[in-house]
């Protein structure tokens, strides 16, 4: 009877265990993105994403510019991720925009989570304010998020005087969630 319960017991350890854990297609670190490596090539992405569409800006593609923008969506159209190249001659990936909330940390922070869950799982460098942002960088990471002014308590929404840390609400959502590798 004993040995029933035991086994039972490490069947729902083994069970909670597997859905803490992040799903690596969707699982950002400071040098990938899913299946995107920080030193991937622009031109690896249909590769990366090959069950997914990517999309090329076509204004640029039409007038044989330099290539601005990719963008990623889901087979059934919803958006995953948007990206940037470096000026490089051979362009990587510079910029990662993340647009799909399963999109998370190895803390779990995503587009879904709140100020404090950031500050609960890292170091904030700094908070940069902008007209009708803040930005919120790591320490050690190249994630960073942005939060809308609205968030904030009035007396700091219309102002561009420098927000710090302290100053967000805990409840405060994100708006963007970014991973810059240049």
């Amino acid at each position: 009877m004993k040995s029933k319960y035991l086994c039972l017991g490490l069947f729902v350890a083994l069970l909670s265990y597997q859905c803490e854990t992040v799903d690596e297609r969707f699982l950002v670190g400071a040098d990938h993105v899913g299946p995107l490596a920080k030193n991937s090539a622009m031109e690896q992405l249909e590769t990366l994403f090959s069950q997914d569409s990517v999309v090329r800006d076509s204004v640029q593609s039409i007038l044989g510019g330099a290539l601005t923008k990719v963008s990623v969506f889901e087979k059934g159209g919803s958006p995953l991720l948007k990206f940037r190249p470096s000026a490089d001659s051979v362009q990587t990936v510079a910029h990662v925009q993340i647009l799909d909330p399963r999109y998370l940390t190895d803390k779990g922070v995503g587009l879904h989570s709140t100020f404090k869950q950031i500050r609960d799982n890292y170091e904030i460098k700094k908070v940069v304010t902008s007209l009708g942002n803040v930005v919120v960088f790591l320490k050690d990471s190249p994630v960073y998020f942005t939060i809308d002014k609205n968030e904030l308590p009035d007396n700091l929404r219309y102002t561009n005087k420098p927000v710090e840390a302290v100053q967000i609400p805990d409840d405060a959502q994100l708006k963007f969630m970014m991973v810059g590798w240049e």
